[in-house]
Parts: C-alpha cells; structure tokens; sequence
C-alpha cells in the first residue's frame, strides 16, 4: 500500500513509502501532548527574554497565558532569559517563571544575551568592548547569576565583538590578550587573530569557568549566528568554543528574500556544517519571524528538520505576539505533526551528498555564501569543515584556499576521478597550479556574484547535475531555486523554494510540486 502527500501524486515502487501528516487536522489533536511523544525526534522550545520577563511573566495570569500559549503551539520546553540589552530580570520572577513552568510539565533552561553589557564598541553599538576590564566584570556577574538560577545556559548569538577602540588598537599590537589578571599570547597581529584569542579566553575566564564555580551542574551552550563567512572577524572561533562549551547551537534564520537577501538554503548549510564540528554537542535551530511571511517562516522550520537539529527555538514568546509572529505561528502549528515526523525519518537517516568544503575561519570574499545559492541548484551538499578526501562529488570554491594544504588534497582527489565542480574564481586562482580541463572537473561561472548560480538555465543545470549525481545512481532535472536531499537508503526530499508551481523529474519519474512546497519519500521499515 502507498502512502501519498496530499500535496501531489506521484505513483511510486511499492517498497518506498511517501509520508505525509496525520489525517486530524492539527487543531483537532493534542498538539502538546504529540509533541511530548515525539520530543526524543525533536521538539519545540521558545524564549522568554529578560524584558517578556518583565513584562509577560510578572503576574499569575501572565504565567498562565505562557502556559496556555505554549501548549497550544506545541513547545514542551522553554528558556528563561536573566538579561538583555542592559536589563537584568529580577531574581524573585526568575524563580517564580521557572517553578511555575516545570511545575506544569516544561523543561526549562536559562539564557543570556550579551548585548549592552558594557563599555560599547566602536562597531555595532548594542556590542560591547571586551578588552575593557570593568566590561569583563559585569559579563562574569551575569553568568554567575544565572548559573545560580538555572542548570543550562544558552548564550544567544551576540557573544562577539567588533570594536577597534584605542585600546583594542593597542591590545591588538601588542598580540596580547588580557583577561582578568591573566595575559595571552596572540599568534598574530590581524583584527581576526586577536579577536578569536580575546573571545576563546574571554569564554573561557570570565563565563564558563565563574558558571560552573556558582553552579557545578550548569552546562552552557554557545548559539552561532548565520553569518557564518564573517565568524573569525568577529572573534566566533567554531573550534576551540565548540570544543570548551557543553553544547553549540545554532542560528537558522534566513528572512525574507526581500528583506535580507538571504537563501533560504542557508540555514540547512550552517546547521549542518557546525553539526560536523561539534558532532553530539550539536542541540538545536533557532529562528524568529523577523520580516518574514508565513511561507518563509516555514522554510525555516523545514530546513531546521532537515538538518537534522534535535530541536527548533521559535524566538520568541514577545516576539511572536506582534508584527509578523500571530500569522507565522499559526501558519506553523498546522504544520507541527508533519514536521515532527520527518524530523523523525531524518533523524535515523544518513544523508548523503556531494561534500561541500569549508575550512574553519575561510573567508569568502567574492564568493561569500555561494554554498547557500549552489544549495539552491538542485545539488544535495554535504557541508564539510575538514577536506573531503573520501568524496564520492565534491564542490569547492575559494574557501578552500584557507586550507594550507589544499592543493596537494585536491590534485589528489582530482585524480581519482570523483565528479568535482568549482567556482570560476577558485579556478583563476589555481591557474597556474592546475588546469581545470579534466574530464571529472567542471567549473561554474559566477564573475564574482553568487547570485548568477541562480540565473543558469535548465540545459546548463541540468549538464551539471548529470556529472555529480551519478556517483549517487540519481538523475534530477528542474529550474534553479528547487532543492534535492538525498539519503544513504533511498529516501529523498525536494522542495521547491519558488512562488509558482514547478514540475521536476527525478530518476525519471515528473513530479509537479506548488509553490514554496516540499515533497518526500521514505524508503519503507520492510
């Protein structure tokens, strides 16, 4: 028996399985308590910042709307924020929100964002200076407040700095780092090399070590933004922070294209790409409803699943009672059981690829985000933060030259003859070096903007596609801003990112997808 997406209808072997939501529509089931079944899958969590706090959970019938709100979308655990953007919640409604939501079933967890904490920088003013020593009291008086409140910590994605002050300036020439009473060495005299050395030491002096003094049990979790080619300039150090803090998190919010310009393949690339550094470590997604509409807002809950995140933070209980939120997380509640149970199939799944190289602390320059638009293509990428020599495809743009040892891997890979496809620019950059005329080597034409992966017509995708899907025994044909994923069994995912209706083939079967719509099949238990 065949199972099909009410979506569309697609006659498939009998032996694959294509899932789709359970037949109640999701306002007449227990949301709370489906979630509840299936949160060892995933689940869904929100925040309540410092000032929702404040503001929203002050009072009984405050903390009893949280609750009601809460249930109804399906979150079975929440976060509870001490402070932001200078304001630090008082510890008797901290005590008070968090008896009160374990008391009724949540898990609970504390948060802190770091913004406004001190000395301001001389880049984005709600940033703060971290080589100003009073600046590095106050932020180790908030974590040990905190850790005395709660056993896990989230530190929301301003844990950064970008401030060039004076005294930066000459913290910076001097390649030393001064935490506390202690000083570091810095391994350079770049902005990057002192940065990353400031903020590893600065994690590590003045939050986790205080926290876990405080709190022995605390276990604190770093949250990476999406901005993930500018991290090393801002101090993010996806290694060494990985490897000291308990858990990583991170940041999958893509917006509106209008808005921001983002693709909303990005956040399945980053979650993924950090999921290969930080391995168990890795926990949730966490996205919010800033200039979005209710079909990008489900983008970003689709592509959190299918990443493969334990869990999805929808930012945030005040967020999501104004402006864009009401309609997004409604839109989202009757998407909840679908998206839990393919959170489930994704998650006792491998995926499978063409591996898609990244070095840590590799700077884009032209290229910036280009895996976010060749995501788009059609091509099912495997992010990867070490060199891919087992590759059976692999895409590599200029981020690779941070690899010192690049070129060596790669003529090696090149000549086992896997099907390769690199950037315009990373080929100018090797001309010298090496030639990109072998038969397994193609090259994509960019001119410097990302944004051109876009404009290729079907021939040409399609031409590029057949080479690197083969390895995978997988023909896909369909226009740009269509996705593939690909799974070790035989399962598949497509999703189609544009505002019209599409028709694709894959393996030769034609597939009509809606707009902005997702279609799946899962290789059956037998």
């Amino acid at each position: 028996m065949e199972i099909v997406s009410r979506r569309a209808f697609l006659a498939l072997p009998a032996s694959l399985v294509v899932h789709h939501s359970a037949s109640l529509p999701a306002e007449q089931q227990d949301l709370w308590q489906l979630a509840r079944e299936k949160a060892t899958a995933h689940r869904f969590s929100t925040l309540f910042t410092a000032q929702d706090v404040r503001d929203r959970l002050s009072s009984a019938q405050g903390l009893k709307d949280a609750v009601a709100w809460c249930r109804r979308y399906g979150i079975t655990r929440v976060f509870v924020e001490s402070f932001r953007d200078g304001y630090l919640a008082p510890q008797q409604l901290l005590i008070a929100a968090r008896d009160h939501f374990r008391d009724q079933g949540f898990e609970v967890s504390g948060c802190v964002t770091t913004t406004q904490v001190g000395k301001v920088s001389t880049g984005w003013k709600v940033i703060a200076c971290y080589t100003d020593l009073a600046t590095q009291d106050r932020l180790q008086a908030i974590f040990e407040y905190t850790a005395s409140l709660f056993d896990e910590i989230m530190i929301d994605d301003f844990l950064f700095t970008d401030c060039a002050c004076e005294a930066c300036e000459q913290a910076r020439r001097s390649r030393r780092v001064r935490v506390g009473d202690s000083e570091y060495p810095v391994p350079g005299e770049s902005w990057e090399h002192y940065r990353l050395e400031l903020m590893v030491q600065l994690s590590r002096h003045r939050i986790l070590a205080p926290a876990k003094r405080v709190n022995p049990r605390a276990r604190l979790i770093i949250k990476y933004p999406q901005w993930y080619d500018r991290f090393h300039e801002r101090g993010y150090d996806v290694i060494r922070q990985t490897q000291d803090f308990d858990l990583i998190w991170v940041g999958t919010e893509t917006r509106d294209r209008d808005k921001r310009g983002a693709m909303p393949y990005e956040g399945y690339f980053l979650m993924r790409w950090l999921s290969g550094i930080g391995r168990e470590k890795t926990g949730g997604g966490w996205y919010d409803s800033i200039n979005t509409t209710e079909s990008t807002y489900l983008e970003q809950a689709r592509g959190t699943v299918l990443a493969g995140a334990r869990e999805s933070m929808l930012f945030s209980y005040g967020g999501l009672q104004r402006s864009y939120g009401p309609a997004d997380i409604e839109a989202l509640r009757l998407w909840i059981p679908e998206l839990l149970a393919v959170a489930g199939e994704v998650r006792q799944r491998k995926v499978i690829g063409i591996a898609a190289y990244k070095p840590p602390h590799s700077p884009g320059e032209e290229e910036a985000y280009v895996f976010d638009y060749v995501g788009m293509l059609g091509l099912p990428l495997m992010p990867c933060h070490e060199f891919p020599s087992e590759a059976q495809a692999a895409f590599f743009s200029i981020h690779a030259l941070k690899d010192p040892l690049f070129m060596e891997r790669f003529d090696r890979l090149v000549r086992t003859g896997v099907p390769i496809l690199m950037t315009d620019g990373l080929a100018r950059r090797l001309a010298n070096k090496f030639s990109p005329r072998s038969d397994n080597v193609q090259v994509l034409q960019l001119a410097g903007k990302p944004t051109a992966a876009l404009e290729l017509p079907l021939p040409e995708l399609d031409r590029l596609r057949q080479r690197l899907l083969q390895p995978f025994g997988v023909s896909f044909s369909a226009p740009a801003e269509v996705g593939l994923w690909l799974f070790e069994d035989g399962s598949w995912v497509i999703q189609n990112f544009r505002d019209e209706a599409v028709r694709v083939s894959l393996n030769g079967a034609e597939i009509q997808m809606g707009a902005r719509s997702w279609r799946y099949r899962w290789a059956s238990a037998a």
